[in-house]
């Protein structure tokens, strides 16, 4: 049955594809949970984004089911086994300066272009329209094929937490939520927050008192922004002037304005996946690197001497003694996804700590409590999602290796990456595409983009794909 040409079915209902996947993206499916309601628990967006699939799948003949509007599945075919297409359609928050709508899908150069265009949205609609040209050829399975839609992908996995504990497991599947050709290892991730209590630092003489802090959103992703609003008791100009001088030195944009008394500093730095926060620019850090410098008040200098210590410069956990790396899945890497400190409520810095295969994590866990116990820190709302692997010579990586190779002409290297994909939740799956080689990772960046081209060679591989796993 090789002969089917996959890329010539795929071109037949391109118009669809792209029509299909322009309408998702236009659904701002971003976590709401200040407006969740029973029939909506993670916000309207969420929901209607799951929806739209799920009628999408009634209309073309799938069986289809909501789990809780937490998730759904579309599935077809008969057999014991279940082949799983995990995907998600919930996106990042859109952030700032756009060239266009985040939410407008506009077509440009060959490319789609909006929030969640890679990352999961249109490679979803590739996968789906993958099944869909593997039920229209009416080609024999032995296995069902099911395409589980979660809607918490970017936070926190309610979607398939709830979702697998009303419905089977499938035997083995992938998710089309990283790069091309294979990811068979993902590393542990653990999002935790390290809090500093005010604790009555009396000083005698400092320059400014922190008011208030803020920077980033999210564990998962480098903060673009960062506000500090101070109190200035003696020589505002010079810390006015360290400012622009901290700035140019270290190539960022912001500002300084004095407001109803206070000074207000604000920076920008340069987003990115909290997966490797080398590829940003952390403004939290920067502004808190600055801060460390001056002259504070006694509660505020320390939090800020703190992070300026253990997390400005080391994505790596050198500085806090949790250094580590194997050969599986490479180094440690720690992400400040967000930053805050209130006179009130003392100072906040949220972790996304992303550790090899290997590590032991109880014994990291326990160097790093020793160590912040030192500096008077304590650890809070500790998560974490234990690392991922799947044997090279199991019959889900040689098939797909398989696919790939015969796909694309390419070797199909196998890749461990830092990233958590859905792979993770089954016991057997990895990350597959839509990623190809060389080509820019620009999920959760401002003018995210998926190549029109990349979306149907990536449809075609999933459609031979499903059909290998599951006849």
């Amino acid at each position: 049955m090789s002969s089917i040409n996959w890329m010539k079915e795929v071109e037949k209902r391109e118009a669809d594809l792209i029509k299909d996947a322009q309408e998702l993206l236009k659904i701002k499916s971003v976590l709401d949970e200040e407006n969740a309601a029973a029939e909506a628990p993670l916000g309207e967006g969420v929901k209607e984004a799951l929806e739209f699939m799920l009628q999408l799948g009634e209309k073309d003949g799938f069986t289809s089911k909501n789990v809780g509007n937490l998730a759904g599945h579309l599935e077809f075919g008969k057999g014991e086994e279940i082949v799983g297409v995990l995907c998600h359609v919930d996106v990042v928050p859109e952030g700032d300066g756009w060239t266009s709508d985040p939410y407008g899908a506009e077509i440009r150069d060959g490319k789609i272009f909006a929030r969640g265009a890679i990352d999961d949205k249109g490679p979803t609609m590739a996968a789906y329209y993958a099944m869909k040209i593997v039920k229209e050829l009416g080609l024999p399975l032995n296995k069902r094929v099911r395409m589980i839609i979660g809607t918490d992908e970017e936070s926190n996995w309610r979607c398939v937490d709830h979702y697998f504990e009303h419905e089977e497991m499938p035997a083995m599947g992938f998710a089309p939520d990283a790069d091309f050709p294979i990811i068979y290892a993902e590393k542990g991730i653990a999002d935790y927050d390290l809090v500093y209590k005010p604790a009555g630092n009396q000083k005698e003489e400092f320059d400014a008192e922190v008011i208030e802090f803020s920077s980033g959103r999210r564990y998962n992703m480098v903060p673009d922004f960062a506000k500090a609003a101070l109190v200035v008791e003696q020589g505002q100009t010079d810390i006015v002037q360290r400012f622009e001088d901290y700035k140019k030195q270290n190539e960022l944009d912001g500002s300084a304005v004095v407001e109803s008394g206070k000074l207000i500093l604000e920076l920008e730095g340069v987003s990115a996946h909290g997966m490797e926060p080398d590829n940003g620019k952390n403004a939290g850090l920067h502004m808190a690197g600055f801060l460390s410098q001056l002259n504070l008040d006694g509660d505020s200098e320390k939090f800020f001497q703190f992070v300026a210590k253990y997390l400005c410069k080391d994505s790596r956990g050198r500085e806090l003694g949790i250094a580590f790396a194997d050969d599986i899945t490479g180094d440690l890497t720690i992400n400040v996804g967000k930053l805050s400190y209130s006179v009130e409520n003392g100072g906040r810095a949220g972790l996304n700590m992303r550790y090899p295969v290997t590590t032991e994590l109880e014994k990291t866990k326990a160097i790093l409590e020793e160590l912040l116990e030192a500096e008077g820190i304590v650890i809070e709302n500790f998560s974490n999602s234990n690392p991922h692997h799947v044997d090279e010579k199991d019959f889900l990586i040689q098939t797909l290796k398989k696919v790939y190779e015969e796909q694309t002409g390419e070797k199909a290297e196998l890749i461990s990456i830092g990233g958590g994909t859905y792979a993770r939740s089954l016991k057997s799956g990895v990350a597959f595409g839509p990623l190809f080689p060389g080509r820019p990772d620009i999920a959760h960046q401002k003018d995210e983009y998926m190549i029109i081209e990349d979306l149907l060679r990536a449809t075609a591989i999933y459609a031979q794909a499903i059909y290998e796993l599951a006849k």
